[in-house]
């Protein structure tokens, strides 16, 4: 058997998202325990029950526990209420950025140098009432959260950056996921083009599960320091046959478009995380739905 790349504790693992990074990082021979309320559907990786609201649990989950594991190389933090409206504003802002705030400090604290969480692409500017400055999007412009979550989002963001500051030594990778899908999702995608403006919202694009764990897995790979943040959706867009520049001239025909865009070239630009990361996407629903 391979020796093992390192341990990481993987917050939320046994969401949707979660599950598939588990597999990945499993897979790819990195140790893994899934920390999370709930335990998972798809229990290939140690499990402990810990509420990241409370401060000192989370430093106990980063640490070690008794006898499953004594050290922690890397944290992946994907636990939060995943999407605006699933709970009171007030009680998703309330637990997602208390949870974040307390992965990062007790991260911190235990001398873990190696961070990556899920940021949200919400924080673009979702869902897109108010035009993007320019299209495809990217992670140049100011933050335009538009919820409760996706501010919680922005907060942890911000968070992060002061963090870095306060120690150079740490690496803090924001992955800014788009609607995660898994392939039984995509059934309901070559409707889409009925109405185009049903997936107005994200700018038609998704992340499917298993390219989302490839990008964290090449996060946590990543040698670089200091804060970087990325947008990590998958190449395609989710229409069957309106073309990216068809979309962009019917629904924001105001907004500069920077390049000549590919037939179903994603306006959730990933070129960042091409260059810095290697991420290329690897799995698109055309390639799933007959």
């Amino acid at each position: 058997m391979d020796e093992s790349v390192g341990r990481v504790v993987v917050t939320g693992g046994s969401g949707k998202l979660g599950r598939a990074v588990v597999r990945h990082l499993v897979e790819s021979n990195w140790d893994v325990i899934n920390v999370d309320r709930i335990p998972s559907a798809d229990p290939i990786a140690p499990y402990v029950h810990v509420d990241l609201t409370d401060y000192g649990q989370t430093v106990s989950a980063l640490s070690a526990v008794d006898d499953r594991y004594d050290r922690v190389d890397a944290v992946v933090h994907l636990a939060a209420i995943p999407a605006p409206g699933l709970a009171p504003n007030p009680v998703i802002y309330a637990n997602n950025v208390t949870a974040s705030y307390n992965v990062f400090a007790a991260a911190r604290q235990t001398g873990i140098r190696n961070v990556v969480w899920a940021s949200s692409e919400t924080v673009l500017g979702l869902p897109f009432d108010e035009p993007p400055p320019y299209l495809p999007v990217d992670e140049e412009y100011p933050a335009r959260p538009n919820s409760s979550y996706s501010l919680g989002k922005h907060v942890d963001e911000q968070v992060a950056a002061q963090f870095c500051r306060w120690d150079p030594e740490l690496k803090m990778i924001g992955l800014r996921f788009s609607n995660v899908m898994e392939p039984a999702d995509y059934a309901a995608f070559p409707g889409f083009d009925a109405d185009p403006a049903l997936r107005k919202w994200n700018l038609w694009g998704y992340i499917d599960a298993r390219d989302g764990a490839q990008a964290v897995r090449k996060a946590l790979e990543y040698k670089g320091t200091g804060l970087e943040i990325f947008i990590i959706a998958n190449a395609d867009t989710v229409m069957a046959t309106t073309t990216s520049a068809e979309l962009a001239a019917r629904v924001h025909p105001e907004v500069p478009v920077r390049h000549e865009l590919g037939r179903f070239e994603t306006l959730l630009s990933i070129d960042k995380a091409r260059r810095l990361l290697g991420y290329e996407p690897e799995h698109s629903w055309r390639s799933t739905v007959d």
